[in-house]
This record gives C-alpha cells, sequence and structure tokens, in this order.
C-alpha cells in the first residue's frame, strides 16, 4: 500500500515538473479556473463565419480595434478594420457589414 501511494506521488510530481519546465519554457499555458489575471483582456473573437471548409471570416476585436480578418489555408488577411471607443458596443453584425467584400 505505501508503495502504491509512492509510486503515485512520483508520477504526480514528474507531471507537476514537465508542466513547470513547459510553462517556462512558453510551450504550455495553465489557466486554473476563478483565477484571472489583473489586465481586461486585449484579444477576443467576437464571431467565426465559416465560407467553405478551409476558409472562413473572423471577427476580433483587438483593444480598441475591431478587424475583420479572412483566413485561408495559405494565409490571413484583415479585410477591414475600425476604431472603437470604450463605452461602444458593437454589434457582430454591424462589425461584420464594414467589411463586405
Amino acid at each position: 500500500m505505501t508503495e502504491q501511494v509512492l509510486a503515485v506521488l512520483v508520477v504526480l510530481g514528474g507531471l507537476v515538473g514537465v508542466l513547470w519546465l513547459l510553462r517556462r519554457r512558453g510551450i504550455a499555458q495553465v489557466r486554473l479556473p476563478g483565477k484571472r489575471g489583473g489586465a481586461a483582456r486585449q484579444l477576443e473573437v467576437l464571431e467565426r463565419l465559416p465560407l467553405t471548409p478551409t476558409h472562413s471570416l473572423h471577427l476580433v476585436r483587438a483593444g480598441k480595434t475591431v478587424l475583420l480578418v479572412g483566413v485561408s489555408p495559405s494565409s490571413c488577411q484583415a479585410l477591414s478594420n475600425v476604431a472603437v471607443s470604450a463605452e461602444t458596443q458593437i454589434a457582430p453584425e454591424a462589425a461584420a457589414a464594414w467589411g463586405k467584400v
């Protein structure tokens, strides 16, 4: 019984050590539930519209700018961008209308 508990603790310790190493090198990110960073999120995906299996449009808020981004297998391209004040709430449908192509 004691050997089994010791074996489990060694395995869990090894996993924690590998996770710590990966986080330190920037390969892994771990977010604990209920624990938020002090700064507000600066990047947010508002909506995604698939056009074909490999092409899509993404409506992204980056700080105070809303971007319409076209994504294909070979590239990503900003199609339209609009600066938005902090008080302004933008409906995704209205923001998508800015970048009609």
